[in-house]
């Protein structure tokens, strides 16, 4: 491996997740280590104040920075880690102007730009996610969506490269994303030999919707359907067609299809295998039933069924899920 130089400028502000910020640096720290030195990492934390300032952050762990944002100079890999702020709804992501502004200006001069987790938000701030797919962290991904309509932001992928800018999904990934960003440097050989000193996944099967909450769709203008999702949620063993639900609604099956996709964002059966596969996860993750139980208490008839399903909403196998997140 030919003698390289990677300076990796971190940006570490108030409140920022602190695994967004030390996960990567032990990456591309140990991927030095792996390569005797040759993969020529060096990792600079930047701060918005004086050089040696220490920062809090979101775990109450502070960091010293390396240097002042304003001194950063040249830069081969840009990280924006995110913080978020608690609400009713969940957490949101901060956006910090200045921070936005700062990457702005910096961005443009580096070879590449990653962010990580919430991180994201502060990318598309900045306008450099426009016309881009990006992923973030599964609980922030909506407020992504709304806030910056000319993203196309998908919430599954660990991490997604798209041209310069890379984006990586929630907390844990920054790890997944950091191995990858080796993996372009100097091979999947040497991120394969830091993964194991990690005892992680080079490429961790699956997405992130394996381990997210599904999102409940706020309730729709319309009490009736509002009863319906309800049913559905409390019949799932049943018949739960496009015609039965339309037949129950008194409506035709093409005009109750069209209202459905209007109200909910979804097809009837995109929303009905979806309630079937989450209350095939929860049955996965706290009972030892057998397979062909859990399809059938959920309505996905066979193992066949429940199979295709996991693999169209979560993209695994009932298995590997069970495997990961068996609870009891």
């Amino acid at each position: 491996m030919p003698q390289t130089h990677h300076r990796v400028v971190i940006a570490v502000f108030p409140d920022v997740d602190l695994l967004d910020v030390t996960g990567p640096a032990e990456v591309f720290a140990l991927a030095d280590r792996e390569s005797g030195g040759r993969a020529g990492y060096e990792v600079r934390l930047a701060g918005p104040g004086p050089a040696g300032e220490a920062v809090a952050t979101s775990a109450g762990v502070r960091l010293v920075t390396d240097l002042a944002m304003a001194d950063v100079g040249a830069v081969d890999t840009l990280l924006v880690p995110g913080a978020v702020d608690p609400g009713p709804e969940g957490p949101r992501a901060r956006i910090d102007d200045g921070l936005v502004e700062w990457i702005k200006a910096t961005a443009p001069h580096a070879r590449r730009v990653a962010s990580v987790c919430v991180g994201a938000h502060l990318l598309a701030a900045a306008g450099m996610l426009d016309g881009r797919r990006a992923t973030t962290h599964w609980s922030t991904a909506a407020q992504l969506a709304a806030d910056h309509p000319r993203v196309d932001v998908d919430a599954d992928p660990i991490f997604i490269r798209s041209g310069r800018v890379w984006t990586g999904a929630g907390i844990s990934a920054c790890l997944d994303l950091a191995l990858a960003l080796v993996a372009e440097d100097h091979g999947e050989d040497l991120a394969l030999a830091v993964a194991r000193q990690l005892v992680v996944y080079l490429k961790r099967p699956g997405g992130q919707s394996q381990f997210s909450v599904p999102i409940s769709r706020p309730a729709s203008s319309r009490r009736d359907l509002d009863e319906l999702r309800r049913y559905i949620g409390e019949h799932l063993d049943e018949d739960l067609s496009a015609a039965a639900l339309a037949a129950r609604m008194c409506l035709s099956e093409r005009h109750f299809s069209r209202v459905f996709a209007q109200e909910t964002g979804a097809t009837p059966a995109g929303y009905v295998e979806a309630a079937r596969v989450e209350a095939a996860r929860r049955l996965l993750e706290t009972t030892d039933r057998p397979l062909e139980h859990v399809a059938r208490a959920c309505g996905l008839r066979s193992v066949e069924t429940l199979h295709r399903a996991f693999r169209r909403q979560i993209n695994t196998t009932p298995a590997a899920y069970r495997r990961r997140f068996r609870t009891t």
